[in-house]
């Protein structure tokens, strides 16, 4: 199980694109956007088998005996007789985005083949034109196994550029005994005995989409309005002291310990607070709630853009996807390994496979959207009216 101590998907800080590409153009250095005819450099897998992949901490099997080995990696190293140089080295996405832009900025190798990022930090690459088109070609397994609801988010139509590494949702958790009743909405948080025993996300990113819908708006194609009108209610609950506070990932801290009874929460954080307590209950709201992803792309000038191509390809195969899946427990992008675990034999995989927050079930489905990014025109005026409520 991934570690609860951080946050994957932490809120973002600084310059959207649009005003990363104004603050270059002011101080002499080249426009930042690279179309896509200048991205590729010299391809050197086939003389070079190797593959340099970057990841977040914990986010990945380990043995079972050793958990400095990674079997899926030692798998595809074993078939393909590509060697594979993993780093967790990404801990915040601002943070590492901070550290390669400079090359990328510059047209220079960043020495990454193939990197994890959240959707929205990749939006941020694929706008700019930092991530090079995928040959789905040479991608079977993706082109036949992707989730089909993750196959053409808003900033990367056709996902041409990124491919999901795992997925998850934004929904509601609670202390069923606790509070004494079920929650089904959104406009349940706001209801007179939750006062003060509430908490949301800080991050913009993070948060709108599933505030949104509990006014009834389409994320996939929002506006400005149902933004302010989604801010409006926020800042009113907030003047009434309504939220206890805006977090990170130490909402589940919060949860666990009973200092709030509901809150914003990430599936895969759900699982395990489920196993520890199991009067915890994640729901997605009736109104519906934000399916997102974390993705892989490769940055411009990768030198082992082939090799990093045949790394993603094998983490759509069905049986790797259902590892995958057992280690890490978010909502899987590859559906095919639900049969897989199912068909193990195993009781802990098969109950894994009908776990309705690794593999959605139809009616959970039909309530999930992937929402919008913020664009980077709008980001400075909406991040800085949210901000200004949360504190940041």
């Amino acid at each position: 199980m991934p570690e609860l101590a951080f946050s994957r998907r932490a809120a973002l800080r600084g310059l959207g694109a649009a005003g990363l590409s104004a603050a270059l153009a002011g101080c002499g250095v080249p426009a930042a956007h690279v179309p896509e005819e200048r991205r590729a450099g010299a391809d050197r897998s086939e003389q070079d088998r190797t593959v340099t992949f970057s990841n977040w901490p914990l986010y990945i099997d380990t043995g079972e005996d050793d958990e400095e080995r990674r079997p899926t990696l030692e798998s595809f190293s074993e078939q393909t007789g590509i060697e594979v140089r993993y780093t967790e080295e990404i801990n915040d996405n601002d943070e590492f985005f901070g550290k390669i832009s400079p090359a990328l900025m510059n047209r220079q190798e960043t020495g990454h083949d193939l990197v994890v990022v959240s959707d929205w930090m990749a939006a941020r690459f694929v706008h700019l034109g930092w991530a090079q088109k995928m040959d789905r070609s040479a991608q079977s397994h993706v082109s036949r196994h992707l989730d089909p609801q993750l196959r053409s988010p808003a900033f990367d139509e056709g996902r041409l550029h990124t491919v999901p590494w795992q997925s998850g949702i934004t929904g509601i958790a609670y202390n069923r005994r606790a509070l004494g009743r079920e929650i089904r909405s959104v406009a349940d948080l706001w209801r007179p005995e939750l006062a003060g025993r509430v908490t949301l996300f800080s991050g913009l990113d993070e948060s709108f989409a599933l505030l949104m819908q509990g006014n009834g708006v389409d994320v996939t194609r929002w506006t400005e309005s149902d933004f302010h009108r989604m801010c409006d209610q926020v800042e009113e609950a907030v003047r009434r002291r309504h939220i206890r506070r805006f977090t990170g990932n130490d909402y589940t801290s919060d949860l666990s310990k009973g200092d709030v009874l509901a809150c914003q929460a990430y599936s895969g954080d759900a699982v395990q607070l489920q196993a520890d307590n199991p009067d915890i209950e994640f729901v997605v709201p009736e109104e519906g709630a934000e399916l997102w992803s974390e993705s892989l792309l490769v940055p411009n000038l990768a030198r082992h853009k082939a090799n990093a191509e045949a790394l993603v390809d094998h983490y759509y195969r069905p049986e790797v996807a259902a590892e995958l899946a057992v280690a890490v427990n978010y909502v899987c992008p590859v559906p095919a390994a639900r049969e897989v675990l199912a068909g193990s034999g195993v009781r802990e995989r098969a109950e894994l496979a009908e776990h309705p927050l690794v593999f959605p079930d139809g009616a959970m489905r039909a309530r999930l959207a992937v929402a919008r990014d913020v664009s980077a025109a709008e980001r400075r005026s909406l991040a800085r009216r949210w901000n200004a409520i949360v504190g940041l």
